[in-house]
Order: C-alpha cells, then sequence, then structure tokens
C-alpha cells in the first residue's frame, strides 16, 4: 500500500528530487472517478471527459492564488531595455534584478509610461493610413523551389557553339536572399539561337476572392555579346502550367513536365505565353524595376469565376547570334494578394515598433536614480523636494508591461543587469507541471466535485453545502502553503522591537 515505488539509491541516483510533495493530475482524477462518483456516492455518474474538463479548470483558478510560484526566468537585459514574455506567462509576481553578491532588488511598476502606437502625420498633423494587404504566395522569398507548393522548370545542359560542338552549358534556377534568378544560354539544337524557356509557379486558392493584386521587381537581362534583352513575365493563369504544355516539333519528349521545361521559345507552350488572366512584363533590359496591377489604378486582376489559379513567372532570351555568353532574368518581392481598402489602418511613424514615448522613456535618466531631484517637475519649487511620489523613491529601477507586443520594458538603468522574472502560469503548460501539491489535493477534490454538480441537472439542493467545502479547502490550504514557521516567524519579529526614530 505504499506510495514509494523506487528505493533510496534509484531516489539519490536519479533526477526527480522532491516529487513526493505532488500529486499528478492524472492520479487525481483516476481517484475521484474511483471515491467520488458511482452508485450510492455524491455524484451518481459523470464522464471522465467531464471530470478532466474541471480538473483542469480548477487546477488553472488555484495556481493563480494558492498555488506556490515556482517558474522564473533570467536574463541580462540588452539595450533594447525589453524583455520578451515568457510562453506561458500568465501573470508576475516579482521583478527585480541581482547584484555581484546575488542578491535581488525588486523593481517596482510604474504606471506613468507606455508604448502607445505611433500614427505617421503629414506636416500640418493629418493622419495617414495605409491599406492592409493579405499575401496569398506561400514562401514568397523562394527558400525551398524543389519544395510543395513552388514547382519550377528542370533545366537543361546544351551544347557551345564552337566546332566540335560540346554540351557544357548549364542553364540555372537558383534563389539567393529572396531573388529568383533563371539563368539562360542560347539552345542550338535545332540551328535556332534561342534559349529554352524555364518557369516557376504555384496553385493560390481564390476562393470568394473577386480581385488580385500583384506586383513584383524585376530584372531582364540586358542586351550583351549574342544575347538580345532578356523577356520576364509574372502573372496569374487559369491553367494548371502542367495540363498545358504543348510539344515542340523534334522534341521527342514525353512528359508534360519535360515539354514545360524545354520547349525552345518559337513553341507555344504556355511557359512561353503570357498568362492568361494579367501579368507584368520586363524587357529591354529593364533593371530592378516595380511593376503593380492594383485595384487603386483600376488594372487587378478578376478571379471572381475561379477556385484556384496559379501565379507563374516565365523567363527566357532570345540570341540574335550563336553565341557561349549567358544572361540571366531575375525576380522578387512577389505579391500575390488583396488589398483591403475598406479597412485602411492607420500608418506606423516607424517601422521599429517603438513610440517617441518609449524612446524619451528609455534615453532619459529616470527619477528614481537622481539624488536631488531637481528635474521639470519639481524645478520650480526652488529645488525642495515637496511633493515628491513615495513609489518613485528608491533607486532600484522601474518597469511597466506592454501586453499588445508581449514585453517588459524597463528603465535606463536595468541595461545590462540581471534581471529575473518571477512569474505564474496555469500550470497546463506542459504533462511536467500537472502536478498538485499534496497540501492543495483536498481542495482539488472539492473544487472539481462542486463543479460537476453545479453544471449537472441533478443534485443542485447540495450546491451551497459544496460551496461552503470548497472554499474552506482552498482556504486550508493556502495556509498549508504559505510554509509559514513559528521560529521563522519569531526571528523576524524580533527586529521589529527595535525603536525607529522619525
Amino acid at each position: 500500500m505504499g506510495l514509494l515505488n523506487n528505493t533510496t539509491e534509484q531516489y539519490y541516483q536519479g533526477n526527480d528530487f522532491g516529487n513526493y510533495q505532488f500529486t499528478s493530475l492524472e492520479d487525481i482524477i483516476n481517484q475521484f472517478m474511483v471515491v467520488y462518483v458511482g452508485d450510492q456516492k455524491i455524484i451518481s455518474k459523470a464522464s471522465r471527459m467531464d471530470v478532466a474538463f474541471h480538473a483542469q479548470r480548477a487546477m488553472q483558478e488555484l495556481s493563480f492564488d494558492t498555488f506556490k510560484s515556482i517558474k522564473a526566468q533570467e536574463i541580462i537585459v540588452p539595450a533594447s531595455l525589453q524583455m520578451i514574455l515568457p510562453q506561458d506567462y500568465v501573470n508576475y509576481t516579482k521583478i527585480s534584478w541581482s547584484d555581484s553578491a546575488g542578491i535581488k532588488h525588486p523593481l517596482y511598476p510604474t504606471i506613468n509610461s507606455s508604448n502607445p502606437f505611433s500614427i505617421l502625420q503629414d506636416d500640418d498633423g493629418n493622419l495617414s493610413t495605409v491599406a492592409s494587404s493579405v499575401q496569398l504566395v506561400t514562401n514568397a522569398s523562394f527558400d525551398d523551389l524543389f519544395a510543395a507548393p513552388w514547382f519550377k522548370s528542370p533545366v537543361a545542359t546544351t551544347s557551345n557553339c564552337e566546332s566540335p560542338k560540346v554540351t557544357s552549358l548549364q542553364d540555372t534556377i537558383s534563389s539567393t536572399g529572396g531573388v529568383l534568378a533563371f539563368t539562360h544560354h542560347v539552345n542550338n539544337a535545332y540551328g535556332q539561337n534561342i534559349s529554352r524557356a524555364y518557369a516557376a509557379w504555384q496553385a493560390i486558392d481564390v476562393t470568394g476572392i473577386t480581385n488580385l493584386e500583384i506586383s513584383a521587381i524585376g530584372t531582364s537581362a540586358v542586351a550583351a555579346g549574342g544575347a538580345d534583352a532578356g523577356v520576364l513575365r509574372f502573372g496569374i493563369s487559369s491553367v494548371d502550367p502542367l495540363t498545358k504544355a504543348v510539344h515542340h516539333a523534334g522534341d521527342g519528349l514525353t512528359s508534360a513536365k519535360d515539354t514545360l521545361a524545354q520547349t525552345l521559345s518559337g513553341g507555344t507552350s504556355p511557359n512561353i505565353l503570357a498568362p492568361d488572366l494579367g501579368h507584368l512584363e520586363w524587357i529591354a533590359g529593364e533593371q530592378g524595376t516595380k511593376k503593380t496591377l492594383t485595384e487603386e489604378d483600376g488594372t487587378s486582376i478578376d478571379v471572381s469565376a475561379y477556385d484556384t489559379v496559379w501565379l507563374r513567372i516565365n523567363s527566357f532570351v532570345e540570341f540574335s547570334t550563336c553565341s557561349n555568353d549567358s544572361s540571366v532574368n531575375s525576380i522578387d518581392e512577389v505579391f500575390v494578394g488583396t488589398n483591403l481598402n475598406t479597412s485602411s489602418a492607420l500608418a506606423s511613424a516607424n517601422n521599429t515598433g517603438n513610440s517617441r514615448t518609449w524612446n524619451n522613456y528609455r534615453s532619459g535618466t529616470p527619477s528614481e536614480n537622481q539624488d536631488d531631484y531637481q528635474d521639470d517637475t519639481y524645478w520650480p519649487m526652488n529645488g525642495s523636494r515637496f511633493g515628491l511620489d513615495p513609489q518613485h523613491a528608491q533607486a532600484n529601477g522601474s518597469f511597466y508591461m506592454d501586453p499588445a507586443s508581449g514585453k517588459i520594458h524597463f528603465s535606463s538603468n536595468i541595461a545590462g543587469k540581471t534581471v529575473i522574472l518571477d512569474y505564474i502560469s496555469d500550470s497546463l503548460g506542459t504533462d511536467g507541471e500537472m502536478q498538485v501539491h499534496k497540501f492543495a489535493e483536498e481542495a482539488m477534490y472539492k473544487c472539481i466535485t462542486h463543479a460537476v454538480i453545479s453544471g449537472s441537472s441533478y443534485g443542485q439542493q447540495l450546491v451551497p453545502r459544496l460551496t461552503k467545502e470548497k472554499f474552506a479547502a482552498i482556504r486550508k490550504a493556502k495556509l498549508r502553503l504559505s510554509n509559514i514557521k513559528l521560529e521563522e516567524l519569531t526571528q523576524i519579529l524580533r527586529g521589529k522591537s527595535k525603536q525607529i526614530k522619525h
């Protein structure tokens, strides 16, 4: 009947120290189902799922003000004077910094500063707005063109223009730093001085969308050597590129995908034909030019008749003569999406998310760090300290919470210091956390019983009694978990007998 399953040796050689003081939530649920649920018991019938739900809710509520707060994180405050809240953070119990002796110095919250949204204004003070956009392209930075939903043409190796000819000119489709580049060489297999045509594409779900806007920055190869200027097209097609490829005479290719890659620019593959619903085009050696089709200028693409369309990027180069020169077309900052003009948001005055109020707070010397307190507020009082707010009469530093960004902001004197955040969670973050101290085990049973009966159609006459039992058990758990020791309290109170002079 004992509860210890491990030997003393196993305990001291393991790493589960002190865990005997806790009972797992699973054990509490199992024991509750056995003892409290069944015929001739206080709960005649209840599903395990209901009991598990109420057990988790009870654990959450008890975690907030009954259980001990044992969670803490320590960081060295960076120059940004910000700390990201922990993943399972619910509320803080104490924030402090530790000195070289390891002693914690409490930080105090300030209610007189914050990090509000900074609105962009013109010289006349008029507010600026920006339409929020929805990007529909997956992996618009081309991180992996070999992974769905992106598809790309396989590339070819062609013969050079020397005699005898040698297959040595390798075309490529590559991406670096968010830029998609197509490298072309002449394809003289059929006596035509023209490159092979390549493409990259992905399907776009446009269910419920009426119009699409597109934009990109494109660069078409400049004419050089035997290569003419490149042609780059980016647009929206109503057909899957793999189903529309047409063999070029003499290619002898067997699959639609190969045909899409290998078709010469003189063929009729959709790899070359402009996307039928709308497209942007870069020709004649245009370099780094941004082009758009938008609702604002009336050029957006109508996709109301489709549930799926295809984003397609096409590239090829004409060659005036047979040449071993290479040409590169490239594209980046690809956008396909919708512009929510009906819900335009206020434009931000900067891209950092930092307001002027926050920048001033972190760059200034906080009043609690000054010795004479002769700042702009008290200087008119001839240097007197009349009106000093006691909550700021400390030198440890201050902080405030920014719930919108999920960060803690510190005063400037905390930079580089080791800050400790003691906080509470709801004890449901991980399976290992879902355990209850044995001092509060009875409170868990009473909370579950009260919740199950309160939510049932029977036993309502028991609710007042169970309510009293629940709060009595919680009070008892709080007293036990407060861990008050008479000797420790006596030692502290000895110092209280000292006379304090005013």
